[in-house]
C-alpha cells in the first residue's frame, strides 16, 4: 500500500507542479488557450495564487515525506488540493464543461485517497 500511495503521490504531484508553474509564468492570454476562456471570470492575481496553491500542493505532498521532516503536512497538501478541485469543480459544472468536472472529480478523489492512505492506512505518524 505504500508504494500505491507514493505513485499516487508522485502522479498528482506532476499533475499539480504543472498546472501551478504554468498559471504561474503564462500570461491570461497564453493561459486562455490551454485551459479555456473561464480565466477571463478571473483576474490575473486570482489565477497566480491558485498556482501557487497548486505548486505548494504539489510540493507538499512529496517533500516533507520525502525528507521525514513534519510528514504530516503531506495529508494536509493533499486535503488543501483537494478543496482546491472542489473550487475547480464549480466553475466548471457552472460553465457545463463537464469532461473538466470528471477531472477535477478524479483527482479530489486521489488526493482524498493519499489522505486516507497517510493518515489510516499507512499512518505516518
Amino acid at each position: 500500500m505504500n508504494v500505491i500511495l507514493w505513485i499516487v503521490q508522485g502522479l498528482l504531484a506532476l499533475m499539480f507542479l504543472m498546472a501551478g508553474a504554468m498559471k504561474l509564468s503564462k500570461p491570461k492570454k497564453e493561459l486562455r488557450e490551454k485551459l479555456g476562456d473561464w480565466v477571463d471570470q478571473y483576474s490575473d492575481i486570482s489565477i497566480k495564487l491558485i498556482g501557487l496553491a497548486e505548486l505548494l500542493g504539489a510540493i507538499g505532498l512529496i517533500l516533507p515525506m520525502a525528507m521525514g521532516f513534519f510528514p504530516i503536512l503531506t495529508p494536509l497538501a493533499a486535503i488543501g488540493l483537494a478543496m482546491t478541485m472542489v473550487g475547480a469543480m464549480k466553475v466548471h459544472y457552472q460553465r457545463k464543461e463537464k469532461s473538466k468536472v470528471i477531472t477535477n472529480i478524479v483527482l479530489m478523489l486521489l488526493a482524498l485517497f493519499v489522505v486516507i492512505g497517510r493518515l489510516y492506512l499507512v499512518p505516518i505518524i
